[in-house]
């Protein structure tokens, strides 16, 4: 099952999803896609189309997929590294309106060059899931440790 997940962000990503039905109609995806689709109003006979979802529901989603596709948000990304999950990410895109700016380029571009998660153009979505054959994600390792240390530093020098 792919699990699509595009946050709760109030612009809508019409863009991935028609990339994704797209796919579907081709023939490159084949297992069930459910979508948490948050304010993006998006109608499809092939994929389960979720507005918002419970807490609870989200995170059986996450456990239960075997591919995640997400927008840029940290925290989607985070739930599915925690459970070693394959990570498709696409951000939201100023030039879009899918966003207020492009930070979510420079949030996936982390994760992609830590070798957690595959990004590319929503274009390319074919391709990038024929890479996800050989594709094997990092094991998350949380840098909360240096996060931690730099407050600490910064309250024992005040």
């Amino acid at each position: 099952m792919i699990f699509v997940s595009l946050g709760t962000q109030d612009k809508s990503f019409t863009r991935l999803l028609k990339a994704i039905d797209k796919n579907i109609n081709e023939g490159n995806i084949k297992d069930k896609v459910v979508v948490q689709a948050g304010c993006t109003k998006y109608k499809s006979d092939k994929m389960e189309i979720h507005d918002l979802m419970s807490m609870e529901e989200f995170a059986n989603y996450i456990e239960k997929c075997d591919l995640l596709i997400t927008h840029g948000g940290v925290g989607t990304i985070l739930d599915g590294l925690k459970h070693q999950k394959k990570i498709l990410a696409f951000p939201r895109l100023r030039e879009y309106a899918e966003h207020v700016n492009n930070h979510q380029q420079e949030i996936i571009k982390e994760f992609y060059e830590n070798g957690y998660i595959l990004t590319g153009d929503i274009k390319d979505l074919s391709s990038l899931l024929k890479q996800l054959e050989d594709f094997t994600p990092k094991k998350y390792k949380s840098n909360n440790y240096k996060f931690n240390k730099i407050i600490s530093n910064y309250i024992d020098n005040i």
